[in-house]
């Protein structure tokens, strides 16, 4: 079969990869025709566009960038019509994916979703677009199935794909890893601080800031695979940070504490037992928005699955050098350690076992065959 995906950033290239692996596995004659980064590419089919060209974060940079927006929408169209495939696949990039879904299904094709967009997070009047738009959804988090339920809507529940993102990797020798990357010995403080510029320039100077109040450990900035070295250089002025690329499961394998902005990192971050502080900082514009519309009681996905507050969030102006220190301070405790680990390990139990990818490829394939 043919099959069109449309991811956007670095977690839905990972994501989408593992689904086109697991396609495979089901379809010997699969065609990809995709929007996603080099994970998807080195599985094989045709990259149409890679996320790094439509990477934008918060209201303010969309709307700055809507004309170029809207110019992708119609390309991606066209180039659907020319490949013909048997099926669509969105994998979560709500924004750009839903439009696409409305025009998909309004011209005959497959719809399917796999990673739901965060509508129980805001806009759940999207809801019933998705019930109009879209076939099947493939949701990834535990109580994403309830929510759409209470709208009469089913949805399939797959599992986590981080679990086997990170259970089927090799595993690093930590002697090894230091060497490799000139690391010292000391103990490692993993800064996680986005992938995309907006999120690097918002987060990077205040993680960076606290360096010289804990000399004992070594800080490790996590590179994304969509920046360049360069981008970063400009940021680290202290002895005491390394700087590594695209090798943030190796790196969150042998640190002992992190940094990180909200996102799916912090699931990653929790997933290797690492004790973490949650940041956010966005655009004002874009917050102010943000925080009239969202209606949760966390942003971390770590405190959102557990349904109360397992890791600290600072946000917005409570992202400061004080409040960073006290809590980075805390997580090095020994005994609060071992309470992270405790809730973690209870949060890998809700997440389910391994086999999202797996679990998704054989219910699109099955139901388009």
């Amino acid at each position: 079969m043919k099959y069109y995906i449309i991811a956007g950033e670095a977690s839905g290239d990972l994501h989408g990869s593992n689904l086109m692996k697991a396609l495979q596995n089901k379809d010997i004659n699969a065609e990809f025709r995709f929007w996603g980064g080099d994970l998807m590419q080195s599985v094989g089919g045709t990259l149409v566009k890679h996320y790094k060209e439509r990477s934008f974060m918060g209201f303010a940079e969309v709307i700055l960038n809507l004309r170029k927006i809207l110019g992708l929408i119609k390309f991606c169209k066209n180039d659907i019509e020319e490949f013909k495939p048997d099926v669509i696949i969105f994998i979560d990039n709500s924004g750009f994916n839903l439009r696409i879904a409305k025009w998909a299904k309004e011209h005959h094709y497959k719809t399917h979703y796999y990673i739901s967009p965060q509508v129980w997070a805001s806009r759940a009047n999207r809801v019933e677009k998705i019930k109009r738009d879209i076939d099947a959804m493939y949701v990834i988090l535990p109580f994403e199935k309830a929510f759409y339920k209470s709208y009469n809507y089913e949805v399939h529940f797959v599992g986590h794909p981080l679990i086997d993102a990170i259970s089927d990797r090799v595993q690093v020798d930590e002697q090894t890893f230091r060497q490799t990357h000139k690391l010292n010995d000391k103990p490692i403080i993993a800064l996680l601080p986005g992938s995309r510029k907006q999120e690097i320039n918002k987060m990077l100077n205040v993680m960076l800031s606290l360096v010289e109040d804990f000399p004992n450990y070594q800080f490790v900035i996590a590179g994304a695979p969509s920046q360049d070295f360069s981008f970063y250089e400009g940021f680290i002025k202290q002895h005491n940070v390394a700087f590594i690329n695209n090798k943030t499961y190796d790196l969150l394998s042998v640190s002992t504490a992190a940094l990180v902005t909200s996102g799916t990192a912090t699931l990653e971050t929790a997933l290797f037992k690492v004790p973490q502080v949650v940041c956010y900082k966005a655009n004002s514009i874009s917050y102010q928005i943000a925080k009239r519309i969202i209606t949760l009681k966390y942003i971390s996905l770590v405190n959102l699955i557990m349904d109360r507050e397992v890791v600290t969030e600072l946000i917005q102006g409570d992202l400061n050098k004080k409040r960073l220190k006290k809590e980075l301070t805390k997580i090095l405790d020994e005994d609060q350690r071992i309470k992270f680990f405790i809730d973690y390990y209870d949060l890998e139990k809700k997440l389910g076992g391994k086999g999202a990818s797996e679990n998704t490829a054989t219910l699109i394939y099955d139901s388009c065959k």
